[in-house]
Formats: structure tokens, sequence, C-alpha cells
């Protein structure tokens, strides 16, 4: 049966991007698609959710806010902040966890503000740690800061526009009528299509002061009052004046911002109490201790984190004989102790993205808080006419109280009490149903002079409000009055310290020093040499202390990392380039006393872990042998001791280092002789783990020693090969004896 073709209606028959394919498909252009799909999301972004306005809020800020405040949560006391995103969720649509994440920026608790506007209790996380997660909404609470009354003050008084909510169920204001440039005193930034925002923050207390000398003169020089951001986790700022002009000017720019810190003699121990804004712990961390694995630090011996409920603290040990603050100008130049706060002033003006310096700011900030001022006092004109037009009404009624007496005695219906008491007394509609509401008890002579004297009282009032809106000055005066009552109540002192470039001492790269070949050399009794190629040449006969011989030596370069296991189960970890170069001639380091190791520990092996790639093969005298994988060695930070590092329920035999799968001897003292392929191992991640059984030992007997089955006196393979474990071995004959090689070669 042939397959019906769809015909194509015949509004299309003519468009030639109109294929017939089992229905009409159409194809768009890309400007169209752009036009009609993409600028909507990347205008809704933009407007509606990632560039703050004038206010200093986000949508999703103002929203919350506004919730807690229809709430009750300015004056009461806290509700869980569930409840709080629950309620919020008639205004914001994009989910409880969005909005709890705004709340958590807002708080007390995670210290992103300056001034928080949220009054926090419980776990809200912090701002300078990335791993530091927040407690769920359903465990914590919170209400609205103190500060936030100035957020509010007017939102009655028909000082902003009030808009519909998403669903058109209920208003909430366009912008929240702030008495003080929030915008520059909370930080903000935010990413949106094509372009993003990142306002840093300023003391309210300068804030106040430079928009006050701004209102005072236009020309007043910025940077005299507001002298540099401050920023919520403290830190010091290093000012550049031409910087700070630059960004003043034009609202784009940066500055270089540093941890506080202090030394601790005693302890030898560097505690960083105060970072950056743009960081956080764990950024600095994985830094550090990058450069001290790859060697370019070599001052540290560990860093830690010691943040507790007091705040911040990050620990750094140093080495004996170091210079703090060498090594901390050095940190500050190569890790995120020292960072760039960037700045990028874009702020939403009428709807309108734009980059603006300080200056245009105030002046836009000035200009929005003058009209909403304006619509403030205008507001209360109003509703003063209004009751001074009732009042007027009344005071005519009261000079004749006996006519309207008469007047509302004899009207039959009470629905003509108003119209015949217009009529009565020429007054308006309003103005009856005011009188006509009029208790009995209130038609005395204290309750007439005392209208009579607020009507005069109403007079003047409405007099000087319609004064002040006739004079601009008068509206600046009433902002400059209010920006010195919010600086005098809630003002706070610097947290950021501010330093000048030209006080900052720079750390200068040294040179790198070249690495190069060197041989390692290791006794029995824990003497350590490394010793260069030519010197090794030109010696004769190693040197050992008496009764001392060497355990083992090794080829490598001068700054390779090292280390040394001992027979109390740890391993001290350090650098080749810690030892001077010696000479054969020389006795070497006294590892314990250069390690300073535990009384009466004593090395028995040395590892170069390298990349540390492979395996290391532990042998214990039970038969059991333990296969860890090298990077159960590698550690974050530069720690000089691990404990832990091999299981003590066996006195160790032996150590390989594995790299890649081999066959190795093993002998006990029976004697007897068993051929391992390390393949049949499994690796372990865990340092001290048994291992598995691989020799099956007699009561009396024990493993004695370990070799490489290329390096042993064994002629016989077969013989004595496994294919499974654990395994007796077998007795080693004369002719596969070691001895018996011996006395062959001599």
């Amino acid at each position: 049966m042939a397959k019906k073709k769809t015909d194509v209606p015949a509004k299309h028959a003519a468009n030639p991007n109109v294929m017939g394919l089992q229905g009409t498909v159409l194809r768009q252009g890309i400007t169209e698609t752009l036009d009609s799909n993409y600028m909507p999301y990347a205008m809704s972004v933009i407007v509606s959710r990632a560039i703050p306005e004038i206010d200093g809020f986000k949508p999703s800020h103002r929203k919350l806010l506004y919730t807690m405040y229809k709430m009750g949560l300015l004056t009461g006391s806290r509700t869980k902040s569930a409840n709080i995103v629950g309620q919020t969720m008639r205004l914001n649509p994009h989910g409880d966890a969005a909005i709890y994440e705004t709340m958590v920026r807002l708080s007390k608790g995670n210290e992103s503000l300056l001034h928080p506007f949220v009054d926090s209790k419980g776990n809200f996380g912090k701002v300078y740690s990335r791993d530091m997660a927040y407690a769920a909404s359903r465990y914590t609470e919170a209400k609205l800061a103190p500060i936030c009354a100035e957020l509010f003050r007017d939102l009655d008084c028909d000082a902003v526009d009030f808009v519909d909510n998403y669903d058109n169920t209920t208003k909430e204001p366009a912008l929240l009528p702030t008495t003080f440039p929030n915008v520059l005193v909370s930080a903000n930034q935010g990413i949106a299509v094509g372009m993003a925002s990142q306002i840093c923050g300023f003391n309210l207390g300068e804030v106040c002061d430079t928009t006050v000398a701004y209102l005072k003169n236009p020309d007043h020089d910025i940077a005299s009052t507001l002298l540099c951001p401050d920023l919520s986790t403290g830190g010091e700022i290093i000012c550049d004046p031409a910087e700070l002009q630059k960004i003043y000017a034009t609202g784009r720019g940066g500055l270089k911002v540093r941890s506080k810190w202090r030394y601790d003699k005693k302890e030898n121990v560097i505690e960083v109490y105060e970072i950056p804004y743009s960081t956080s712990v764990e950024a600095i961390l994985d830094k550090v201790a990058e450069l001290v694995k790859s060697g370019k630090v070599r001052e540290i011996n560990d860093m830690r984190d010691e943040s507790d409920l007091t705040g911040l603290k990050l620990a750094i040990d140093l080495k004996r004989g170091v210079d703090a603050d060498k090594l901390m100008q050095k940190l500050f130049k190569m890790t995120p102790l020292q960072d760039t706060l960037s700045c990028n002033f874009n702020i939403l003006v009428a709807g309108m993205p734009r980059v603006m310096g300080v200056g245009e700011i105030l002046e836009e900030w000035t200009a929005w808080r003058t009209e909403s001022v304006r619509r403030r006092v205008y507001f209360v004109l109003n509703k003063k006419k209004d009751k001074l037009h009732l009042l007027q009404g009344l005071k005519r009624i009261l000079l004749d109280i006996d006519k309207a007496i008469e007047i509302i005695r004899n009207t039959e219906e009470e629905v003509e009490v108003v119209p015949n008491l217009m009529i009565g007394f020429g007054i308006d509609q309003g103005q009856a149903e005011y009188v006509a509401e009029i208790k009995l008890r209130n038609i005395n002579k204290e309750y007439i002079l005392k209208r009579v004297a607020e009507t005069s009282a109403l007079e003047e009032e409405i007099a000087d409000l319609e004064d002040t809106l006739a004079k601009p000055g008068r509206i600046r005066k009433i902002i400059i009055d209010e920006l010195t009552a919010v600086k005098k109540k809630y003002a706070q002192p610097r947290k950021t310290t501010i330093i000048y470039s030209d006080q900052v001492e720079e750390w200068q790269e040294e040179e790198e020093v070249d690495t190069y070949p060197v041989h390692l050399f290791l006794s029995k009794e824990g003497y350590f040499k490394k010793i260069t190629p030519q010197s090794l040449r030109m010696s004769g006969e190693q040197k050992f202390k008496e009764g001392d011989s060497l355990r083992e030596t090794v080829e490598t370069v001068s700054n390779a990392e090292v280390m040394f296991f001992t027979d109390r189960c740890q391993v001290y970890k350090t650098r080749c380039d810690q030892f001077s170069d010696s000479k054969a001639s020389l006795l070497g380091d006294y590892l314990p006393a250069k390690l300073e190791m535990d009384p009466e520990e004593n090395v028995i092996a040395m590892v170069l872990p390298g990349d540390y790639s492979g395996h290391l093969l532990f042998f214990f005298e039970n038969g059991k042998v333990a296969r860890v994988e090298m990077k159960a060695y590698a550690t974050t930070s530069n720690r000089r001791k691990l404990t832990g590092a091999y299981s003590d329920k066996s006195p160790l035999v032996d150590i390989w280092v594995l790299r890649e799968e081999q066959e190795l001897v093993l002998y006990s003292t029976e004697p007897r002789a068993l051929i391992l392929h390390t393949s049949l191992l499994s690796p372990k991640a865990t340092r001290s783990t048994q291992g598995v059984a691989v020799m099956t030992l007699k009561p009396k007997y024990h493993l004695e020693r370990t070799a490489l089955l290329n390096e042993c006196g064994i002629t016989n393979y077969a013989r004595y090969r496994v294919r499974s474990l654990p395994a007796a071995g077998a007795i080693v004959k004369p002719e596969d004896s070691e001895e018996k090689q011996m006395e062959l070669l001599s």
C-alpha cells in the first residue's frame, strides 16, 4: 500500500522554508530565533535577576526582605527559616533552595555583609569557607536586623511604586526606599548574560559622610571622605591612589587585598586570622600544599585550619630559623593570601544597566532618594489636607450645633441624614459623613475648642509641607538629617585596614638553583651522605663509623624527595636539598638527630617516592606481605613525620619499592625458599595493613630475608615457584644456596 503524502497547507505553499514530511516543519532564521527566544531570556536575567538596582538589592533580596517585613519580623521574635522561605515563594517562584541561599548571604552568621539584614540563629556557614555548609532551613531561625528599619521607613508613605507579583495576586515594592546609599555599603555580585556586576562594600560611616558632602557640594572630592572599600572579612587593602581614583571615576578596576597575620615566636607559628574577601580557607590551604609539594616553599613544616567559634585561624608551623616576614611576603606573592578585589559597578537605573563611577552612583541615588522624599512629603501633605477638609466641615457645623441636632432629629430615614446635613450647612459628602459619625458625648465645648485648635495647627503644617515641596534645599536637608542619624546609630569602625602601595615590600623571587645528580648513601647505623658524581670519582673508599657499614645506595637528583622508614613504624619525609653535599671521607649526617627522631629510634630503609606512583612491599617475620600504594604516603601539607607507616603486628624484615611487577625470593630460617610473583598481591590504600599470608611457617621458624630472583643463587626456579598463596615453599638445596654461588665465584 502506497504511503500517503501529507499535503502542505495552502498558506505555506509559497514559503520555501516549509517542508512537507509527515507534517509541516517551519524553518526559522537564526536572527529571528535570537530575537524571539534568546533576547527575552537575556533581558530577564539582566533586569530581573543578576544586576542590582539603585537601592542596592537584586529582586531576590528585595522579595525576601519585604516578605519578612510583612511577617512582622522587624520587631517580632525569630521564626524558622523554612517558614520565611515558604512565605517568600508567594513573591519569588524560583524554589526554596534559591530563596534560602539568598537568606544565608544576607545573614549575620554568614558574614558576607558589613551590615547584615538578617539577624540569624544557627549555622549559616561562612563566606570565607568553601566547604563549611550551612544547616537546612528547618534547623535555623531568623528575623530582620534593626538596620532594616531604614529600608522600610517610608514604604507606607507612597515613597516607591508597587508592582504586581508574578501571578498578580498581591503587590510588592519595585524598590526599597533606603535612607542611605545601600548600593555602596552592601557588597553585591552577579553574572548576567553578556555582562556582570561586582560591587565592593564601603564603610557605612564613610558613605554617609561622602553623600552628605556631595549633597552640599556636587564637586566634592570623593576620595577625601570615602577612603577605600571596607570588607566584611577584614584584611588589609593595598591602596594605590591612582587605581582608586580610576575606580571612583569609571566604576572599573581592582585593588589588592592581603591577609592579616601575627607571629607566635614561642611556638614558631604564624597565625592568619583575616583573609581576602574574594578567596576561601580551602583555596589557600590547597595552594600552599601545592607549593610545598613542588618544593617552591620549603620553610613550612605544616599548615592547618584551626578556625572555631571564635573566628578564622590558619596556623603555619615554621622550620627553625625561618624569617616569618620574608615567608609571608613570599606567600602573599604566590598564594591567595593576597588577592585582587575586582570592581565593576554595573547597576540598573530605570531598567537600564549602567557602569558608573562612585560620583555617578551618588548622583543617581540622591536623585532617586530626593524623589522618594518628595513623594513621602506629598503623601503626608494630602493626608493632612484631607483631615483639614473634614475638620473644616466639622467647624461649620459646630458653630450652630443646635441646627445640626435639629436636622438629624427631624430626618425620618437614616440614609437622608448625610444629604440633609449637606444641604443645611453647604458641606460635601465626606464632611457630612465625618460629622454624622461624631458621638453624642463629643458635642461639648472642650471638644469643639480642641478641633478648632487642631484646624489651625493643620493649616500651619500644610503650609510648611508645601514650602518643603517648593524648595529643593529643604528636601536635601531632610536627606542629610536622615544620613546623619543613620551614621550615628549604625556606623561601625572599619574592618579592613588601609596600607599604601609605597609602604609594601614585595617578595622578589630568587633565582632557582639548578638540580644536579647525586648519590645517596645510608649506613646501617643511620648515617646519611649526599655526594656528587665528581666528588665520588675523586674520593677513595667510603668511610663509616667503626662497626657500621653500608645499608643501601641510590642515584637521584639534588632536590628529590626522600622518605626514611624507622623501626618505630614511622616514616620521616624530607628533601635531599635539606642536606649539604658531603664527601666519601666523611661520616655524613646522623639522621636520628637531623630529623629529630624519637629516643632510640633507628632508620631501617630509605625510599625515593618520586611522583608517588607504584607500590611498597613490606615483608614481615610472620610470613605476611603488605602491598601498599605509594600515594598513601603523599600528604597535602609538608608533614615531616607520619605515624603508622606500616603494621606493627610482626617485626619487619624488608621493604621493596615496586614500580613494575617482578619475581622475588623469600627465605625462611628453616631454610626454605619461595619464589613470589608480585602480581599475586592485592594493593591496599591503608598504610598499617597487616598484609596477606604468603609463606606458611612452622612455629619455630620465621621469614629471614628477601632477594630479587635474578640476584639469588637459585638455579632450579620451578622447584620454588608457587601458583597460589599461602605456600610453604621448598627446602633450599645446596646447589641453590647463595653460599654455593659465592664458593663458585671465588
